[in-house]
């Protein structure tokens, strides 16, 4: 089993016993937590997963695999998935990505890898609505995460959640 330790956090990277969204359908993750490489259209579509509430998604301006969406976790936590939907108001999704982080914003980016040290390819959405889950074994020890779309239908639009690995059900 291997145990990371980063100041007071320790966590066991092998499995994680329970998930806890990190709160962008809840409305606790702000503005200023994420930043993308461009935007058509951002209006606060992470306020809410519910489409009545919804407002679209982030939207890329440009449709190329030099994209991205971050967010800032504004301290070092441990993620350990990320869930995707597609815009809610258009036939428009991600369906591949892959996973950067970094624990500083003075660090070099890190792609998630594979059991092989490959680069870690998610599989997304078939249709806007769904969500999907993807579980990060081992979980990601960051503040940062970057999703990086390589795969999309129509265009890149995106909304997400992500899952903070907790020691205990809370």
């Amino acid at each position: 089993m291997l145990i990371f330790h980063y100041g007071e956090l320790n966590t066991e990277l092998q499995k994680c016993p329970y998930h806890k969204p990190l709160g962008f359908e809840a409305g606790s993750v702000t503005s200023d937590q994420i930043s993308c490489s461009n935007e058509d259209q951002y209006t606060g579509w992470f306020s809410s997963w519910v489409p009545s509430k919804a407002r679209c998604a982030w939207l890329s301006k440009f449709q190329d695999t030099n994209q991205w969406l971050q967010i800032d976790l504004k301290e070092v936590k441990v993620v350990s998935g990320i869930l995707t939907q597609g815009r809610c108001d258009s036939d428009e999704w991600v369906t591949k990505y892959t996973v950067q982080y970094r624990t500083n914003e003075n660090l070099n980016w890190i792609y998630y890898k594979d059991q092989t040290g490959n680069n870690r390819m998610f599989y997304g959405n078939s249709d806007r609505s769904s969500t999907v889950q993807n579980l990060l074994r081992p979980p990601i020890v960051a503040r940062y995460i970057r999703i990086l779309p390589l795969g999309w239908h129509t265009r890149i639009a995106i909304r997400m959640e992500l899952l903070l690995c907790m020691n205990k059900c809370t």
